[in-house]
C-alpha cells in the first residue's frame, strides 16, 4: 500500500548564483494538516518560470522515496529533507518503472492522472549543490512525474495512493523519459508513445518531431524532439574557397554577389530560406565573418547572396568599396531551420527591407514549381530607392497561378507611382495586416526588423493563426534564453573582461566577434556569457539541447559527453570546450 509522505510547497524567491539573481520555487516546505489541490497546483505553491513548469499538464510534482535512498547511498550524503527534489509529493512508492502515462490515482478527495516525465533544468542542481543533476536523474532513469489533477481535492499527509485506472496500450515514465532524452527514438516505440492519449501535448509534439525524422531503416543523428528541427546537416564541413563571378545593384543600399566554387564541383542543392556564413579577408584586417541569406533559387553552379550596406558595418563596406570581380571569399555550407515547408496549404511571405532575402528564396522555388498553391507576398520598405528586387518580384509573381502581393511605401518618392511601383503609402504593419483577408489556415513566413517580426507574429497570433504555422528569421543574434534569471541591460558581445586568453580564436559569427579562448571557462556557453553573447540554454548539463547551436567549423570535446549527442553539424554549448579554432553560429 502506497503513502502520501509528506506534501510540499513554495513560493518563488530570489537566489544568488554565479554572480546573478535566479528566481525560483525549487525549495519546497513539508504542509502539516489537510490542503488543498487545484487543477494548476497546490494552495501556498507557485512557479517562477511557466514555460518549464506548472500548468494543467504540470500541476503536482511526484518523487519517490526509494529515489531519495539511491541518491544517499550514489551521492554519500544524508542532509536531504522532505521537498529535496522540487517535489510537491513524497511518496513511498510509484517508481517510475513502474508508474504509467494514464494511470489515475485518488489521494485523499482528489483523483490525478500521470501526465508525463518530469522536465529537469539548471535549478535543481542549485538545490542540490550539484550542478550535473538534471543529467543524473535523466541518465540513472529517476525523473519523477508529473500528474493533472482530475478532481479537485483536500490531501495531506498520510493519505493512502489508490490505484483507480491503468492506461491502455501504455508506457512507463521512466520508459517515455529515455524515449526523448537518450540516443536511439526508435520508430515503433515512438508511434506507440504517441497513441498515449494522457500524454502531455508538449512531449507529443516532442515524439511527432522525432517520428518525422526517423529513417525508417533505423536512428539519425540529433534530436528533433528537444531542438524541433529537423536539421539534414550541412553539406559539408567548414568552409569552402568561392570566387566573386557576378555583382548586381538591387537599390541603393543592397548589391547582390553571385559566389562559384573555385574547384568548380557541382554545388549541392539548399532549402529556401537557408543561410551562408561568409568570411572576408579585408587587406591587412581580421578575417570578417557574417551570416547572409541565400536570395536565389537552388543551382548546382553558384550561390547568391544580396548584403545591405550598412551604416557602422564593417562587411558592407567591405562588400560596397573593396570586393571585387574574381576574388576568393570562404563559404560555409548552408544551413537553417527557416525553410519553405511542403504541402497544399497558402502561403503568407512578409519582409521589411532586406528581410527579403530569405523569403524571395522561397518565391523563387516555389516559382520553380509552378505552385498552385494560394501565395500572398507583402512587403515593406521606405521607397523605391530603397526597394529591392522589386522587378524580379514582379516577375515572379507573374509565373504562379494564384499569387498576389501588396507593397507598402512608408515614404514614398514623387517618382514612386502608387498602383505601379507601390500599393499603400504607410508602414507594413499590424494595421495593414487586419485590412487584409488572410488566409488563416495557412502558413505565414516573417522576416525583417525584431520589432517588425516581434509585433506581426503577436498580432498574427491574435487573428486566429496556429502558432507553429508562423515562422520568423532572425538576422543577427537570436533572442537569449535563460530562464529564471532577471533581464539586465544588453552590452554589445566584446571580450571578456580581466586579461585575454590565449588559446584558440573562437568567432561568433552573428555577433561579429572573434576572441582568444580561455581554458578558466568550464564551457562555451560561459564563455559566450562573459563576452555578452546572445545564449540560449535551460539545463546547463547536456540534456535539454537548448543550447544546441551551429559548428559552422572547427570541432569541440564535451565534459561530460551529453545524453544525446547534437544533429551533425550542431554542438551542445554547456558542456563542450573547444580543440582547436571554431566558428560558431551565434
Amino acid at each position: 500500500m502506497v503513502h502520501l509522505l509528506s506534501v510540499n510547497v513554495g513560493l518563488p524567491r530570489d537566489v544568488e548564483w554565479q554572480g546573478r539573481l535566479v528566481n525560483t520555487a525549487i525549495w519546497k516546505t513539508p504542509v502539516k494538516g489537510p490542503c488543498m489541490v487545484r487543477s494548476l497546483n497546490i494552495d501556498g505553491d507557485g512557479q517562477a518560470d511557466r514555460a518549464g513548469h506548472g500548468g494543467e499538464n504540470r500541476a503536482v510534482y511526484v518523487y519517490q522515496m526509494d529515489s531519495y535512498r539511491y541518491w544517499e547511498e550514489h551521492l554519500g550524503r544524508r542532509d536531504f529533507v522532505y521537498g529535496q527534489f522540487g517535489e510537491n509529493f513524497t511518496v513511498d512508492g510509484l517508481a517510475d518503472a513502474e508508474v504509467c502515462i494514464g494511470d489515475r490515482y485518488r489521494i485523499g478527495d482528489a483523483v490525478f492522472e500521470v501526465s508525463q516525465p518530469r522536465v529537469t533544468c539548471y535549478r535543481l542542481g542549485i538545490r542540490m549543490e550539484l550542478p550535473e543533476m538534471a543529467a543524473l536523474l535523466v541518465s540513472h532513469g529517476r525523473p519523477g512525474f508529473y500528474l493533472r489533477v482530475l478532481k479537485e481535492g483536500k490531501v495531506q499527509e498520510g493519505d493512502e495512493v489508490e490505484h483507480v485506472a491503468s492506461a491502455e496500450d501504455s508506457m512507463t515514465v521512466a520508459a517515455i523519459n529515455d524515449l526523448l532524452y537518450k540516443p536511439g527514438h526508435p520508430r515503433d516505440r515512438l508511434e506507440r508513445a504517441l497513441r498515449i492519449s494522457a500524454l502531455s501535448p508538449g512531449w507529443r509534439r516532442s515524439f511527432q518531431s522525432l517520428l518525422e525524422q526517423s529513417p525508417k531503416n533505423g536512428a539519425s543523428p540529433g534530436n528533433a524532439g528537444l531542438t524541433g528541427v529537423n536539421d539534414p546537416g550541412p553539406a559539408w564541413e567548414g568552409f569552402r574557397s568561392f570566387k566573386v563571378s557576378r555583382m548586381s545593384l538591387e537599390s541603393e543600399s543592397v548589391k547582390s554577389l553571385e559566389l562559384e566554387p573555385t574547384d568548380g564541383k557541382r554545388l549541392p542543392d539548399f532549402l529556401p530560406g537557408q543561410f551562408i556564413v561568409l568570411g572576408f579577408q579585408p587587406r591587412g584586417a581580421p578575417l570578417l565573418l557574417r551570416s547572409y541569406s541565400l536570395s536565389g533559387q537552388s543551382n548546382h553552379a553558384y550561390y547568391r547572396v544580396s548584403i545591405k550596406r550598412e551604416a557602422h558595418g564593417a562587411a558592407s563596406a567591405y562588400v560596397n568599396d573593396e570586393l571585387g570581380l574574381g576574388e576568393v571569399v570562404q563559404v560555409s555550407a548552408p544551413r537553417g531551420s527557416f525553410t519553405l515547408a511542403e504541402g497544399e496549404t497558402p502561403i503568407v511571405l512578409l519582409s521589411a527591407g532586406i528581410g527579403a532575402t530569405p523569403v524571395l528564396a522561397m518565391l523563387h522555388a516555389l516559382a520553380v514549381d509552378r505552385s498552385g498553391r494560394k501565395i500572398l507576398w507583402l512587403h515593406g520598405a521606405r521607397n523605391g530607392r530603397e526597394h529591392p528586387f522589386a522587378v524580379e518580384v514582379r516577375g515572379l509573381l507573374q509565373i504562379l497561378p494564384d499569387a498576389q502581393s501588396l507593397v507598402c511605401y512608408s515614404a514614398p518618392d514623387p517618382a514612386d507611382k502608387p498602383g505601379i511601383n507601390y500599393d499603400r503609402r504607410s508602414r507594413l504593419d499590424l494595421a495593414v495586416i487586419q485590412s487584409l483577408r488572410l488566409p488563416l489556415g495557412g502558413d505565414f513566413y516573417l522576416c525583417g526588423p525584431a520589432s517588425f517580426m516581434d509585433d506581426l507574429a503577436a498580432g498574427i497570433e491574435k487573428l486566429g493563426v496556429e502558432r507553429g504555422r508562423i515562422h520568423t528569421e532572425m538576422f543577427g543574434s537570436a533572442s537569449s534564453i535563460t530562464p529564471g534569471i532577471a533581464a539586465s541591460p544588453s552590452r554589445q558581445p566584446h571580450q571578456p573582461d580581466g586579461p585575454p586568453g590565449e588559446g584558440a580564436l573562437i568567432s561568433f559569427a552573428r555577433s561579429g566577434l572573434s576572441v582568444a579562448w580561455n581554458p578558466k571557462f568550464n564551457n562555451l556557453l560561459e564563455f559566450a556569457e562573459a563576452c555578452d553573447v546572445p545564449v540560449r540554454w535551460s539545463c546547463r548539463t547536456g540534456v535539454c539541447h537548448t543550447c544546441e547551436t551551429g559548428l559552422i567549423s572547427g570541432a569541440v570535446c564535451y565534459r561530460p559527453d551529453p545524453i544525446d549527442a547534437p544533429a551533425d553539424g550542431n554542438l551542445l554549448l554547456c558542456c563542450s570546450r573547444p580543440k582547436g579554432e571554431l566558428v560558431i553560429d551565434m
